[in-house]
């Protein structure tokens, strides 16, 4: 900031840094400072106005020849809004409420990160619009969390956040029922770790097929008695097994592992496959090899399997996944079969597995511990490895970042868990987008309509979706027939947001971190 001349100074991005390195008059285009803010750094400016505050000072300083103070965010937003002025209002009452004024980051979006995050994912946010705070660092005012395993509690989840994204598939370490009642997305990254998962299954096989662990261990322990090297051929014949070529691969579920895992059995190791997936997608459909047999139930998929693989979510509850390895489909497999889980423990019945192992030649080859099964002779238990490749965590972090990227930036909901999937094709220069998410309920969207109607407000493009409970909106309202040079949103949104049903609104104009606004049992928080 050394060298320019304080009465034409710019600072959207650092309104801290400029309020304390100047003295004396100072006009700070801190377009997010609220006036606790200003009185806090002791910067006198006028009410926040939204984005006519940064026009105003633009103009100035280009007229001063100080158009070098404007960095090229500031001035490529101020072109593109420069037809009309818009107002949102942001942070009412005490600033408190949002967490911690000192870590607060004006002009934009704050990401919280629990777990430690891969750098390349994280490095999609870049630094001009995006905080991101890594695990261990404070981000009481955060827009958006972002986790791996951390199990997500609801005093985690500070008012500000507008989604959650987990860098993987499953979410049981995440409240999705919860955050679904507080009107906030839960998103998930299928298909970023498919491959990490596949190549580990087929290890399980390998391992399964021919004792290679016990085999390892053998040879450590002749290691330490000192006749490894004579009694090297001599005890091979302990461990003998088979080749995967011809046999016979049932996989039970056909999603992203899934599909991928049947194609290149069949492709690479020769293998004649099986499958089931009552829900199974056009897309993975696409993936599988032409010869797959599909089955309508596990029991006859499992039948002539030489092994089988589980690629099927975890789900609680009537007529969820808990057991679905139960004693009848046990019963139907072959006796030197080997199950392969690396999807979660709980699908399997350890009574009825134990039994089966107890009984026969058939393996049982998982990444999550069993109680009663760990120290069985046919039971391998591996640390849960089925993600634990740099590749996949990048792969998942970045699948991440972009979800909530799109999601802060345009509205988007793809691969989220509780919400429907909603797209609207790019806002036009002169329009700004609204989202409301609400519970579904009978006439909340013509309320809403009724809402921009009343105020004048022309709709230019809109969708609304509804996925259980949840009814997620997002349109666009046109902004060049008023006659002022300025559009006011604030009484709009305090009416939406306010209407019964509705959870939360925003206004998305291009300021990141504004705009957000949610019914707290009927208190405006915005």
């Amino acid at each position: 900031g050394t060298g320019f001349n304080p009465d034409v100074l710019i600072s959207l991005t650092a309104p801290k840094l400029c309020a304390m390195d100047f003295t004396g008059k100072h006009y700070v285009g801190g377009r997010f400072l609220s006036p606790t803010l200003s009185k806090k750094y002791g910067v006198r400016m006028p009410p926040y106005i939204g984005v006519s505050q940064v026009m105003e000072i633009s103009e100035t300083a280009s007229a001063n020849g100080a158009g070098g103070a404007v960095d090229s965010l500031e001035m490529d937003y101020a072109r593109r809004l420069a037809a009309k002025k818009v107002e949102v209002e942001h942070g009412r009452g005490q600033w408190e409420s949002y967490g911690d004024l000192d870590t607060f980051t004006p002009g934009k979006f704050q990401i919280k990160c629990f777990n430690k995050i891969s750098t390349k994912g994280l490095g999609r946010f870049g630094d001009e619009k995006y905080d991101v705070r890594p695990d261990g660092i404070s981000g009481a005012n955060a827009h958006a969390i972002l986790l791996r395993s951390h199990k997500l509690s609801e005093e985690d989840v500070p008012k500000t956040c507008r989604a959650i994204a987990r860098c993987g598939s499953g979410v049981n370490n995440i409240p999705v029922a919860r955050m679904t009642e507080l009107g906030i997305p839960v998103f998930n990254t299928p298909g970023a770790n498919a491959n990490a998962v596949k190549e580990l299954v087929f290890c399980a096989m390998l391992i399964g097929s021919r004792r290679i662990v016990d085999g390892v261990n053998h040879m450590k322990e002749l290691g330490r008695q000192g006749t490894a090297k004579e009694r090297v051929e001599k005890d091979k014949a302990m461990f003998g097994g088979r080749e995967l070529k011809g046999k016979t691969l049932a996989v039970i579920g056909l999603g992203n592992v899934g599909a991928q895992t049947a194609r290149d059995a069949a492709a690479a190791l020769g293998m004649d496959t099986v499958g089931y997936d009552p829900y199974l997608s056009v897309e993975n459909a696409m993936k599988l090899p032409n010869d797959i047999v599909l089955t309508d139930s596990i029991k006859e998929a499992v039948e002539k399997a030489d092994y089988i693989s589980l690629n099927i979510p975890y789900i609680t509850g009537e007529g969820g996944t808990h057991g679905v390895i139960n004693k009848e489909i046990v019963d139907a497999m072959k006796d030197d079969a080997v199950l392969l889980n690396f999807a979660r423990g709980e699908l399997v019945d350890s009574e009825a597995m134990k039994e089966f192992l107890d009984r026969g030649d058939g393996r049982y080859i998982s990444d999550f511990p069993d109680d009663l099964l760990w120290d069985h002779d046919n039971m391998i238990i591996l640390p849960h490895l089925g993600a634990s490749t740099g590749e996949a965590e990048d792969c998942a972090a970045s699948m991440a970042a972009d979800t909530i990227r799109d999601f802060l930036e345009t509205g988007a909901v793809k691969n989220s868990v509780n919400f429907p999937t909603v797209s609207l094709s790019n806002r036009s220069e002169h329009t700004v987008r609204f989202t409301i998410v609400s519970h579904d309920s009978p006439g909340v969207l013509g309320h809403i309509n009724d809402v921009f109607g009343n105020a004048g407000l022309n709709i230019v493009q809109e969708i609304a979706k509804t996925r259980g409970s949840v009814s997620y909106t997002v349109l666009d309202v046109d902004t060049t027939d008023f006659d002022s040079e300025s559009v006011c949103f604030k009484d709009v949104q305090e009416q939406i947001t306010m209407l019964d049903g509705v959870c939360s609104s925003r206004v998305i104009y291009g300021q990141p971190g504004t705009g957000y606004a949610k019914n707290l049992e009927g208190e405006y928080f915005v």
